[in-house]
């Protein structure tokens, strides 16, 4: 049924989402996007389902966007620009509103994308020693359609300490940040996985989902104004030179014209 990611149910009614492009590192391209979209769906309605565990295959859990997805899109016009910015959006979106607790389970690296499919969960448990960063602004972008949900995860002042620097940090920042809840040896994960999964079982899973939406309600909010204009910043991003220059100089393996 997909080519990039699988969905798979246990008796219990855990849903296990697995992200599987692990010879991309799990970087997010249009196809990702769209079977991520529609995976949402699929669980959102599923009555069985209680809880939703969000993996990844390989050494990484999600590079962020595919290179060669955004070189595509550099490419467009700027209708098409827009309404891939708008996919992208659309399927955060569908990840952070999925009315059934989302844990995810961060194995290895998260960069960019990768960070905002942490944020989107409602709680994450990483490996200690897995790095992750926010590295759009080396390659002339910004974390823009990510950004509303980063920014609800870590808040203003813990953000800006790595939104735009590109730093690389480690599991116990990402702590200090909110994105991880806790970080802990590899032979350690399926059991932290399994602790958090434990206690939603004895809930009332419409009441669960009563108070997912109650806290998002309540909490910093995320209207479609912050995504719209999130949508805008990208597709600005897309059409402008620094864009077009770091993800050249990526592919041809040199620094940008603006790095030491």
């Amino acid at each position: 049924m997909f080519q990039t990611i699988s969905i798979s149910t246990d008796a219990r009614g855990v849903a296990t989402l697995t992200l599987a492009r692990a010879e991309k590192h799990n970087a997010l391209d249009a196809v990702m996007i769209a079977e991520l979209t529609q995976a949402a769906d699929i669980l959102a309605q599923d009555k069985d389902v209680r809880v939703v565990v969000l993996r990844a295959l390989g050494k990484s859990f999600c590079a962020g966007g595919d290179l060669g997805w955004m070189q595509d899109q550099m490419r467009a016009d700027s209708a098409t620009r827009a309404v891939e910015a708008g996919k992208l959006a659309a399927m955060l979106s569908a990840l952070n509103r999925l009315p059934k607790p989302l844990i995810g389970k961060v194995q290895g690296q998260a960069f960019g994308g990768g960070v905002g499919m942490m944020a989107v969960c409602d709680v994450a448990i990483g490996v200690k020693d897995a790095r992750f960063g926010l590295t759009e602004t080396r390659l002339g972008l910004i974390p823009a359609t990510i950004g509303p949900y980063v920014l609800a995860r870590m808040g203003e002042a813990m953000a800006r300490r790595v939104f735009m620097s590109a730093r690389i940090f480690d599991a116990t920042e990402a702590m200090e940040l909110g994105l991880l809840a806790r970080a802990v040896p590899l032979d350690a994960l399926d059991g932290a996985i399994e602790a958090e999964i434990a206690p939603y079982l004895d809930c009332a899973p419409g009441a669960v989902a009563r108070a997912k939406r109650l806290a998002q309600d309540l909490g910093a909010g995320i209207g479609a104004d912050a995504v719209e204009h999130s949508i805008r910043e990208l597709v600005a991003c897309w059409e402008g030179p620094e864009a077009r220059e770091g993800v050249a100089a990526f592919f041809e393996r040199r620094k940008p014209d603006w790095a030491e």
